[in-house]
Formats: C-alpha cells, structure tokens, sequence
C-alpha cells in the first residue's frame, strides 16, 4: 500500500518592487543614502517575498524613464522614485504599475502617480491650522514669485476659502529680493494676523524684522525649510515663529535606525525613499495602493487618497532663541482636522 503523502505548500512568487535613482554622477552619494532608507523599509516589513530593483536613472528625464521600463520588464509591480518632478513626468509617461515619487511637486500627481515628497499645500494647511488654532484668520503671504511660491498661494487660497476666513494677501516677489519693506506695508494695510513667510536664512529674518516695525507685528509663520536652521530663532523677529516639519517621534525613530544599520546620518530624501519603497512594497504584496489606510512613515503618518493625493500629519515647532525649536503641536492623524 502506497503511505498517503500531504501535498508540499507551494512557495509564494517574489515580488518585485522598482527602485529609481541617482546612482552614477553628482548626486550618487544621496541615491546610495536613499537606497539605504528603501533597504531599512523592507528590513522592518520583514518580508522576503518582496525583491527591490535598484535602477540608475543618471539623474535625467530619458534615464529615469529607461529605468522604469528595465524594472517593467523585469516584472516590477510598483515603482518608488524617480527624484525629481521632470523625472516622474518621464517614468509617468512611460509605465503602467503605480510610482510613488520622491518629488515635492504635487502637480505630478495622478491617478496612479502619488508624490511623497512634503508639498507646499500640506505645508500650508498645517501651518495655517495652527495658526488659526491662535485666533488668526486674515492671513498674508510673503514669498518668492517661482513655483514654490505660487503653490503656497493657491494652498493659502484654498485653504481660506474652504474655513470661510477672508482671501489672504499675496506678495510675491522676485527670488533674490533682499529688501521687504513695501511689501511689509501692503500686508499690514491688509490687517493680516499671521503672514507665511516663504524664504528661509537672511530671507526669512529681514522679511520678519520688516514685518515687526511699524506698530502691531503679524504671527510669523514659515516652511518646512526652517527645520534645517537651528539658529533663526536668535532672530528676536521670529521668536515664536510657527512652522511644520516631520513628526519627531517617528523621524527620531527612523534617524537612529539608519545611523544604526549604516554609522551615517539619514539625509532629508531619506525618509521619502523610506516611505515610497514601503508602500510600493505592500503594493505589490496586496495587489493595489493601499488607498485610504494610514501608514506610519519616516516623516510620520501618512494616507494615500484616490487620484494621487497623499495627505501628511506634519507636527508644529516654534522657534525660540539659543536651542532647538519647541513642538507646539503633534502630527496629527491624516485627513482628520488641521492636516
């Protein structure tokens, strides 16, 4: 009699997930560093099923999209990369599996296209969030007239429109202006309570000290760009200043992990290829972005929506003098109130 025999399990296939960047030329120590952070992603998901494909975009528009079609080819079910807004656009147009850019352009987004990067309109919405949690409601803008600046201004807009707080004010001005005083003027001639400011070292100080003079001084608000200044808060204009930045808790967790897997500090990028590489991961592993679910990021939580919106809890700081600044405010849960 022949002994009955259980069938073997078969093994579940690998999945393949697309890794696009910098790896030759000027910028291949940071695509080493974001390689790094795409490995520690699928070391702490901890699932071997999951093969990352490194590819070399050369820092082009042509490389980048060649590189997507190699990792296509080779049976890449999502995509995390390119770098940069020029880049996605190629690869967009280039492949069919869905791309979690590291790119801070939010106009790339798209239906299958979701950019990770930390936008001018989540930074907006953040700030003026708390801001408003202070009493404000009339709000100006003081930035440079380029696309970063322009995105503020529609975010600011919006963002006004939707809390039936009156239209901000707008200035922007040319990008290497020095001198803010007429433009301090119209914004106090439009009774503002809080004004974003949108340039950072000597911009942002000679714009707050040109917004303090002259009588009742606006709540000075900034970009993310100000969590790379430890020392603007010696700036007696800008003490108390407002502005977001990634969650401490979960970017304190992730920089002591990467010092302590490559004894190097994590760049700023690193934490966008850490959160791309492990939604593009469970992409490929579930069969879909995980849309409307919550993840937990480098630079904290985050939740995919439908048509490429990726909605980000930043926390808030303040900027003191002779230290770090002070969180005001935790990141708070994504698509729930002020983020």
């Amino acid at each position: 009699m022949t002994p009955f025999a259980m069938p073997q399990a078969q093994p579940e296939p690998v999945r393949r997930v697309g890794l696009l960047l910098p790896l030759t030329g000027g910028n291949a120590a940071l695509g080493q560093a974001m390689l790094n952070a795409g490995q520690l992603a699928l070391f702490d998901q901890g699932d071997r099923r999951i093969e990352l494909l490194p590819r070399d975009t050369r820092s082009t528009a042509s490389g980048a999209a060649e590189a997507a079609r190699d990792a296509e080819s080779q049976g890449a079910l999502a995509i995390a990369g390119p770098l940069t807004l020029g880049e996605t656009a190629a690869v967009a147009r280039t492949t069919r599996v869905p791309v979690f850019a590291f790119t801070s352009d939010e106009a790339q987004a798209s239906g299958r296209v979701w950019v990770l990067g930390i936008t001018p309109t989540q930074q907006a919405r953040r700030v003026m969030s708390a801001a408003n949690e202070q009493g404000a409601q009339r709000f100006g803008l003081l930035a440079p007239n380029d696309a970063f600046g322009q995105r503020l201004a529609t975010a600011m807009r919006e963002a006004a429109r939707q809390a039936g707080w009156p239209a901000p004010a707008i200035q922007l001005v040319p990008q290497r202006t020095t001198e803010f005083a007429a433009q301090a003027e119209a914004l106090r001639a439009a009774d503002v309570q809080a004004v974003l400011v949108a340039f950072a070292g000597a911009g942002a100080r000679t714009a707050a000290q040109a917004l303090a003079e002259g009588g009742s001084r606006p709540l000075i608000l900034g970009t993310i760009l100000w969590a790379a200044e430890p020392n603007l808060g010696d700036e007696p204009a800008l003490a108390g200043a407002l502005f977001p930045g990634p969650d401490p808790s979960g970017r304190d967790r992730f920089d002591q992990q990467f010092e302590a897997a490559f004894e190097a500090r994590a760049s700023r990028l690193a934490g966008p290829a850490y959160d791309a590489v492990a939604l593009a991961a469970r992409t490929a592993r579930e069969g879909a972005p995980p849309v409307g679910s919550a993840f937990l990021g480098a630079d904290g939580p985050i939740q995919l929506d439908a048509g490429g919106v990726t909605r980000r809890g930043l926390a808030v700081f303040a900027l003191q003098p002779g230290g770090q600044p002070r969180l005001v405010s935790p990141a708070p849960v994504p698509g729930g109130a002020g983020s």
